[in-house]
């Protein structure tokens, strides 16, 4: 398979509110080429949309774990802290040399911010 795009669709009961959460929160550029409600991440794209079958809070947020590897993650954290977003782990170190802190998104999503730098 040869992929050309890299989307990840996120369904919500209240998709401006996730959309606000991504972009005015978290920070993300809007993706104008994807349409009005996406959003750069990295090498993919965040796509935020509403769906007939979901309703409430994620049933499994750990189930898919969206990560944004970043260069500073005390800078990120704090400045996401900033805004109201609250961590359920901060800078864990992991077996592989990442730092990761963990928040929700408002639909209960687990997200990450990642630090990782092989060569330190």
């Amino acid at each position: 398979m040869k992929v050309n795009t890299f989307l990840i669709n996120l369904t919500s009961e209240d998709p401006e509110r996730l959309k606000a959460f991504y972009g005015q929160t978290v920070g993300l550029e809007k993706n104008p080429d994807m349409g009005d409600d996406a959003f750069h991440a990295g090498g993919a794209v965040i796509a935020i949309d509403g769906h007939s079958e979901t309703t409430g809070p994620a049933k499994e947020p750990q189930r898919v774990l969206i990560d944004f590897f970043v260069d500073d993650l005390k800078e990120e954290q704090s400045r996401l802290e900033g805004k109201g977003v609250e961590f359920l782990r901060t800078g864990g170190k992991e077996w592989w040399g990442g730092l990761i802190s963990t928040f929700q998104d408002p639909d209960g999503n687990y997200c990450q911010i990642i630090e990782y730098k092989p060569e330190a």
